[in-house]
C-alpha cells in the first residue's frame, strides 16, 4: 500500500523521517510517496485533505481535525523551544522588554509596530496572540524571510522559528521576547508546536501500523543519530552540521517517540485554552490516534 506523506524540509523532520522513507526500519509493507513542503504550505495542504499523512502544525490541526487524527509518534513538543518575537532596534527591545517586567501596558506601543509571522496557522502566530493581542499589524512571511525583512527595515519585529532561533545574533538582532517561556510560565506545559496525522478515512489496522513503524524511525534516529545526516544535509538551508544538530536536539525529544500523559495534556490544554478565547473552532472529535 502506498500513501501520500508530507513533511519539512527542516533537520528535525528530515531526522524522524529518514529511517522510514529510506527502509532502514520495517515498513510492513508500507510504501510513500514524499512531499516536502514547508510547514505553513502543509498546513494549507491539510486543509484541502491532500494528503494521507502530513506534519502541520498544532494551530492548524484545531482547523483540520474534522479530516485528521493524531498519530502519537512523530510530534515536536518540548520546554525552551518556544518562537522568538525579535527587531533589529536594541533600544526597542529593551523598551519592550521593561514594559513587560513591570507588566506595564503595551496596548499604544504595539499597535504602532509592524510584525513579520511565519503563517497564519503557525503554532508561532496562535502563541504570539495569546501573548500580544494588541499587534494587529502583521505581515505574513515565509519563516526564512522574517530576518532579512527585519534588517531591510520592512518590519519593526519578527517572529522566528526553527534554526533562525541559533543564528539571529550573529546577524546583528535583539530578542524582545521567548513565547515559550511566556507559554511555560502561563501553563507548566510543554510547547505543542508540531505533530504527524493521518486521515480519519484510512482504515484502523494502517493507522496502527503507520504509528508503530513511525515510532520505530525516531527510535532508530536516535540510536543511529549520523545515520541521516547526508540526507538531513541535502534539504537544509545553508546551515552548519553543528546548527543542524542543535535544531534536531531542540525539537526530537521524548515526546517524538511517544506523547505520553504530559504530551497529550498539553495538548488538550492549549485546544482549550485557545477555544475559550475564541481562537479556534470548537470540536467534539477526538484529537488522538485511539
Amino acid at each position: 500500500m502506498k500513501l501520500t506523506l508530507g513533511f519539512s524540509p527542516c533537520p528535525n523532520d528530515t531526522f524522524i523521517f529518514d529511517a522510514l522513507i529510506h527502509h532502514k526500519i520495517d515498513t510492513e509493507g508500507l510504501e510513500f510517496d514524499i512531499v516536502y513542503e514547508d510547514v505553513e504550505t502543509l498546513n494549507l495542504r491539510a486543509f484541502k485533505g491532500d494528503l494521507a499523512i502530513t506534519k502541520l502544525s498544532y494551530h492548524a490541526f484545531a482547523y483540520a481535525v474534522e479530516d485528521y487524527e493524531l498519530l502519537d509518534a512523530g510530534s515536536a513538543l518540548g520546554f525552551g523551544v518556544g518562537p522568538m518575537l525579535i527587531t533589529k532596534d536594541e533600544h526597542l527591545a529593551k523598551e519592550l522588554q521593561d514594559k513587560l517586567s513591570a507588566q506595564a501596558s503595551l496596548t499604544t506601543a504595539l499597535q504602532q509596530l509592524s510584525v513579520g509571522y511565519p503563517g497564519k496557522y503557525t503554532t508561532a502566530n496562535f502563541l504570539l496572540g495569546l501573548a500580544f493581542p494588541e499587534l494587529k499589524n502583521k505581515k505574513e512571511l515565509v519563516f526564512s524571510e522574517i530576518e532579512g525583512a527585519l534588517l531591510a527595515g520592512d518590519i519593526d519585529l519578527g517572529l522566528i522559528i526553527h534554526e533562525n532561533r541559533f543564528t539571529y545574533q550573529e546577524k546583528g538582532l535583539f530578542k524582545v521576547v521567548d513565547l515559550g517561556d511566556y507559554w511555560e510560565k502561563t501553563t507548566n506545559c510543554p510547547i505543542p508546536l508540531g505533530g504527524i496525522v493521518v486521515k480519519r478515512s484510512i482504515p484502523g489496522d494502517i493507522k496502527e501500523k503507520l504509528n508503530r513503524i513511525l515510532r520505530a524511525s525516531v527510535e532508530y534516529a536516535f540510536a543511529n543519530p549520523t545515520s541521516g545526516l547526508e540526507f538531513i544535509k541535502s534539504h537544509a538551508q545553508e546551515m552548519s552540521i553543528e546548527v543542524m544538530y542543535k535544531h534536531i536536539d531542540l525539537y526530537v525529544n521524548k515526546y517524538s517517540v511517544s506523547l505520553g500523559k504530559e504530551g497529550r495534556s498539553a495538548i488538550e490544554i492549549m485546544f482549550n485554552k485557545a477555544q475559550d478565547m475564541g481562537f479556534i473552532p470548537k470540536t467534539d472529535k477526538n484529537l488522538f490516534l485511539s
